[in-house]
């Protein structure tokens, strides 16, 4: 599995991605993942230039400035944080949110589905929260964000596969654990009842396209996540079984949603792939 996937990524994958996975599948070094991450960071400290595959232009966005937080967390580097907390401080609403599209740049460079607004977006803002949390980075900005993302998901009475990831993320890594274990365990009668998680029959959720679900996986991608407490373990089981049988005859994995310009299918690929290994190793599956 793992030799496949390696073909793979360096066959197809991006600088960005062979250096990812270079260092967390071979022992490659983590300032080479730094230095590829910054190459898409801009002088407000966001981050832009197609980090995230589907925002083509160079601007800064909230979910590119995500992804290369996370990316950096993921090799233990917090240097860019500070300086992407106070970009964010400058598109952050009055209560404590930020857009999940900023209105920047043409039209035509963005998927159909980065929809400038300027409401403040509970997906994205919680993704900022979340790996800022796991970071242990103290700025005013996430005091605020932290704040908006509890009386978010206190409110919340229904919601979409994406936006419950993101509280999942949220909750994995706030600092109050006591309230986190409370609002996951509500969180998690909420998918349930909405039908929020695909296990097994494929139905995709209103809006979305035909495939594109998420799985007990997507909620819980390590067993020590607290939506792992959503699944019975069989259903796990079944889960990532599907996962490794989804790997394709070149070694990589794929993705449900519609690819809207064709490089994006070369982009995500890549990631996708990475993800799944992450997964299976997680729950070792792989080692």
């Amino acid at each position: 599995m793992i030799e496949a996937a390696r073909s793979f990524i360096w066959l197809n994958a991006r600088v960005l991605d062979q250096r990812r996975f270079l260092c967390l599948f071979d022992g490659g070094p983590a300032d080479a993942v730094v230095a590829a991450v910054v190459a898409y960071r801009n002088d407000d400290g966001g981050f832009g230039h197609a980090l995230e595959p589907d925002g083509r232009g160079p601007e800064s966005q909230p979910l590119h400035t995500y992804t290369a937080l996370s990316l950096l967390e993921e090799v233990g580097s917090a240097e860019y944080a500070e300086s992407a907390c106070d970009f964010l401080m400058t598109i952050t609403n009055e209560d404590g949110g930020v857009p999940n599209c900023l209105d920047t740049g043409r039209a035509g460079l963005r998927a159909p589905w980065w929809q400038p607004s300027g409401d403040s977006d509970l997906l994205v803002t919680g993704l900022l929260a979340s790996v800022l949390h796991k970071m242990e980075v103290e700025h005013a900005w996430l005091d605020r964000a932290t704040e908006f993302c509890w009386q978010r998901i206190t409110d919340l009475t229904k919601s979409h596969p994406y936006e419950v990831n993101a509280c999942a993320r949220f909750l994995d890594h706030v600092p109050d654990r006591p309230r986190a274990e409370r609002e996951s365990a509500r969180l998690g009668a909420l998918v349930r009842e909405q039908g929020l998680v695909d296990l097994g029959d494929g139905q995709a959720h209103e809006g979305y396209a035909a495939g594109e679900t998420h799985k007990p996986h997507h909620y819980a991608p390590r067993p020590d996540s607290l939506a792992r407490r959503w699944f019975s373990d069989e259903e796990i089981g079944a889960d990532l079984d599907a996962v490794a049988a989804a790997q394709q005859e070149d070694g990589g994995w794929t993705f449900p949603w519609p690819a809207w310009t064709p490089v994006t299918t070369y982009e995500w690929r890549p990631v996708v792939t990475i993800e799944a290994l992450l997964t299976l190793r997680a729950y070792d599956r792989i080692s």
